[in-house]
């Protein structure tokens, strides 16, 4: 997997922790620098933590399931990406009840927002690719999304949120696809 595929899973992969970012900057009375860079730091420190996780997991079980790889990974990021346009598609207004300054929703929401990131982990693994230059993208894209997220939702409102949600499962579903085209028909030359 090359550097440009690793970015754009980054970018995939981000967009949870953007449409989040969005959401609290909506919710915001007063823009504050600290809490946006609070809340970047907390998304992409998540999401880079959580690859290594499943990375760790996939590496030790690699072995057992080498001749289906490329199908669990896959599964994973097509589920991932149909789980991200699902709930864009099916979101509830619930969400306006959290405080997104407390220290307890930036946790809770920064773990969901990285759990996909868990199963690119073990995808990562499954595929044999290194996990330290993944993580630093994946932490510093979605840093960087989640800061400009915060104050795109103070200026624009919902409407970008689940667009970037739709985006990001896409994303994910199109890597998916390219790696079953390529074991397919590219593994057997």
């Amino acid at each position: 997997m090359n550097i440009i595929q690793i970015i754009i899973i980054g970018i995939g992969l981000g967009m949870d922790a953007f449409a989040v970012s969005v959401a609290n900057g909506l919710k915001l009375d007063k823009m504050h620098v600290m809490h946006s860079f609070k809340m970047a730091f907390f998304f992409g420190f998540f999401q880079a933590v959580m690859p290594v996780l499943g990375w760790l997991i996939g590496v030790h079980i690699v072995g057992f399931i080498m001749a289906v790889d490329h199908w669990i990974a896959f599964a994973l990021l097509g589920g991932i990406g149909f789980k991200m346009i699902h709930e864009a598609a099916t979101e509830s207004s619930d969400e306006t009840k959290l405080n997104p300054g407390s220290l307890l929703t930036l946790l809770f929401l920064s773990v969901a927002t990285s759990i996909d990131a868990f199963a690119v982990g073990f995808t990562f693994a499954l595929l044999k690719i290194s996990i330290l230059t993944p993580v630093f993208i994946i932490g510093i894209i979605t840093f960087l999304m989640s800061l400009a997220g915060v104050y795109l939702g103070k200026k624009t409102g919902v409407l970008l949120r689940k667009k970037a949600e739709i985006a990001g499962g896409i994303i994910l579903i199109a890597i998916g696809l390219k790696i079953v085209i390529e074991h397919v028909f590219f593994s057997h030359m």
